[in-house]
């Protein structure tokens, strides 16, 4: 009687493990073969379990005909470096003042650290994965800000604005069941490397891909009305009200180009675009296969 009894609380178990592949069903079967891009960056991605986690959630979306692109940061492993090889850091308007200097750490710590670990982590999850440098795929020109106050430019040093991708190439990878996973750098028509912030390329790069999807991976739960409130999260924001929104303080340092790129992606044609913490379980897969999402949702 009591193998019986155990047999039978294994057997529901299974059952219900079963119920959950099911409903994911109709999701894996509407997202086959559609593009989906991961911004994956913040705090979350210093936390290795978390980014394994993540990193077996895009495995998983591959092995289910899914073609996901990852673009990645790493502003705080450059920031350590910088600090290490005792470079003053810099940032205006959340873009990271970029000198002579401060671009060749970018471009070692991004290549040799950064993305060395993810295509690692990514292929011990049993993805079939490609590195791709943006300097190979991202052509840019140099960019600057404005001053708030005065409405003035501000030069930024070596940072770039992406013009134009090379969607050839990276359709080509994907197109071999690649996961391309892409580093923020691009280079100028002279072969310039420049510093391109993670968020505007891999708006750009979604939206010259034309994606489903486009998933920003971080270490806040969305866009909050109040930072130390997070139960003030905002679950959706419509293009029009980004401007207000800055207006009124809500968005501010680097989360304000976030949703201007973000809102450019929409134009573009990208189908939606989401904000959600890297640091929940499963967050991208809770986002992409359950009715209810998380995080913060921008439409048009």
């Amino acid at each position: 009687m009591l193998g019986k009894e155990k047999v039978t609380a294994q057997m529901k178990e299974l059952i219900a493990k079963a119920d959950v592949l099911l409903e994911a069903l109709p999701y894996i079967q509407d997202f086959h073969g559609s593009v989906v891009l991961v911004k994956f960056g913040g705090s979350a991605m210093e936390d290795p379990e978390v980014t394994r986690g993540v990193l077996r959630d895009v495995a998983f979306m591959a092995s289910a005909g899914m073609r996901p692109v990852i673009v990645h940061g790493g502003g705080k492993a450059i920031s350590a470096e910088l600090k290490a090889q005792g470079v003053p850091t810099q940032f205006i308007n959340g873009l990271r003042y970029t000198c002579e200097k401060t671009i060749k750490v970018v471009d070692q710590v991004l290549h040799q650290v950064v993305n060395a670990d993810l295509v690692r982590m990514l292929r011990e999850s049993g993805a079939v994965v490609a590195a791709v440098s943006g300097k190979n795929v991202l052509r840019c020109e140099r960019t600057t800000t404005v001053d708030k106050a005065t409405g003035a430019a501000i030069d930024l040093g070596f940072v770039g604005r992406v013009v134009n991708v090379d969607t050839p190439q990276l359709n080509w990878i994907m197109s071999r069941g690649e996961v391309p996973v892409i580093t923020p750098l691009a280079c100028d028509m002279n072969g310039q490397v420049y510093n391109i912030n993670a968020d505007m390329a891999a708006c750009v790069i979604a939206a010259m891909l034309k994606v489903r999807k486009l998933v920003f991976l971080s270490d806040v739960p969305g866009v909050l009305r109040d930072p130390a409130d997070e139960d003030s999260l905002i679950s959706t924001i419509r293009m029009g009200e980004i401007d207000q929104l800055s207006r009124d303080g809500v968005i501010s340092g680097g989360m304000l180009p976030k949703l201007q790129s973000a809102a450019e992606a929409l134009q573009a044609g990208v189908g939606k675009v989401h904000m959600i913490d890297g640091r929940v379980r499963h967050s991208l897969l809770l986002e992409l296969f359950t009715d209810q999402g998380i995080g913060t949702q921008i439409i048009p």
